[in-house]
C-alpha cells in the first residue's frame, strides 16, 4: 500500500497520518478541521500529542520536521481550546454558583436561618431569570414561597 496515493476521506485519514510531508500534513488539518465534539478529534489530537512529546526534533530528517511542525501546530491549537473550554467552564460555574449564593442571601435576610424546606427550593428558583424570581423572593411569605416552588421541586 502507497500511503501517498490513498483516497481523501474519512476511512483513510489514520492511514494518511502515518504518512510523511505533505500527506500527514493534510491529514492533520483534516483532523483540526472536525468538529469540536467529534471523538475522533479528540482521540486523534490526543495520539499525536502523545507522539508529539516522544520524538525528538534533532533526530527528525528535513521532511519529518515539517510533519512535525504540523503535529505541533495541532497541539497547540488542541491545547487552546481546552484551555477555552476550562475557562469557559469555570466561568458558568462560577455564575451558578453566585447566583446561588444570592437566593440564599435573600432567603436568609428575608426569612432568617435556611432550613431543608427553603433549601431544597433553591435549585427550581434558579431555573426562573433573576428578573423573575428576585420580585418573588421579596414579596412572597415563606408560606407563599413554599406553595409556590415546592410542588415544582419535586
Amino acid at each position: 500500500m502507497v500511503i501517498h496515493q490513498l483516497p481523501k476521506t474519512p476511512d483513510t485519514l489514520w492511514l494518511r497520518l502515518l504518512g510523511r510531508g505533505k500527506i500527514q500534513q493534510q491529514a492533520v488539518e483534516e483532523i483540526l478541521s472536525l468538529p469540536n465534539d467529534d471523538p475522533r478529534r479528540f482521540q486523534t489530537l490526543n495520539l499525536l500529542i502523545t507522539w508529539r512529546i516522544t520524538m525528538r526534533v534533532e533526530d527528525l530528517d528535513e521532511e519529518d520536521q515539517i510533519s512535525f511542525m504540523a503535529i505541533n501546530q495541532a497541539y497547540l491549537q488542541w491545547e487552546r481550546e481546552i484551555i477555552e473550554r476550562g475557562k469557559q467552564e469555570g466561568r458558568q460555574e462560577g455564575t451558578q454558583m453566585g447566583q446561588r449564593l444570592v437566593v440564599e442571601n435573600l432567603l436568609k435576610a428575608r426569612f432568617g436561618e435556611m432550613d431543608d424546606r427553603l433549601t431544597t427550593l433553591i435549585p427550581t428558583i434558579l431555573t426562573f431569570s433573576a428578573e423573575e424570581y428576585t420580585p418573588l423572593l421579596l414579596q412572597l411569605s415563606r408560606e407563599q414561597l413554599l406553595d409556590r416552588f415546592q410542588g415544582q421541586s419535586e
